[in-house]
This record gives C-alpha cells, structure tokens and sequence, in this order.
C-alpha cells in the first residue's frame, strides 16, 4: 500500500511540475477599431502579442465567424518572451458595421482566444460629407 501511494504521489508531482512548463499569450490588445474608414480602403491590421510563459507557443489555428475576414497565423513557435503578430485582412469593399471575431488556437494555458475587429466602412461619398 505504501508503495502505490509512494508511486501515486511522485506521479502527481510530476505531472504537477510538466504543469508549470507552459506557454501563455499576451495580446498588446485584444480589440482593433478600424474607426470610420472608406469603401475599398486596407483592412489589414496586426494583432500583436507576447509569449510570456516558460514554453514554446504553437498557435495551431486562426478562425474567423466570416469568410470577409481574413486571419494569418505566425508559422513558426514563438519562444518564450518573444513577441508575434496574427495578421487580419477584412474586405473593405463592404460598405457597413465591422463586428467579426477571430479565434486563435494554441498550446498556451488559455488554449482559445478571441479576438475581435470592429468599425465602420462608408462610402467615400458619405465619408467626404463629414470631413
């Protein structure tokens, strides 16, 4: 009996320790605000973040709620205390409200993440009325 408790417990605390060996992602924010932009206009914007964890990062996916937007994912890991970006195109050719959310995926301690985009796309007409 001593000797399964013995074998129990050292394998808790290993599995306790592999625990604390983990990635976790930071984002500089988790919310871009195109603000009021025109018809046709970049819709790339980056979404910056840090590895501030003790283990690699993986992001294994990025997903969008819409095929008008689209994410792109750093291939590589990224090492702890380094920084990466998730990149985001939306199609400014879509005159409206910009509220779309992007999932990413990952090893890190919280393994999924949303992000999010919003905004305003006008056309260049009604934005030139208001300037």
């Amino acid at each position: 009996m001593k000797k399964v408790m013995m074998i129990l417990f050292i394998g808790f605390l290993g599995a306790t320790l592999n625990a604390q060996d983990q990635a976790q992602i930071k984002f500089k924010t988790e919310v871009i605000d195109y603000g009021e932009i025109a018809k046709g206009s970049d819709g790339v914007r980056k979404f910056e973040f840090t590895n501030t964890g003790n283990a690699p990062l993986i992001i294994s996916r990025v997903y969008s709620s819409c095929g008008c937007t689209i994410p792109k994912k750093p291939e590589n890991p990224i090492a702890p205390g380094e920084a990466g970006v998730i990149e985001v195109k939306y199609d400014t050719k879509r005159v409206g409200p910009i509220r779309k959310t992007i999932t990413v995926y990952s090893n890190a301690g919280e393994a999924t993440k949303a992000i999010k985009i919003k905004g305003t796309v006008l056309d260049q007409s009604v934005l030139e009325k208001k300037n």
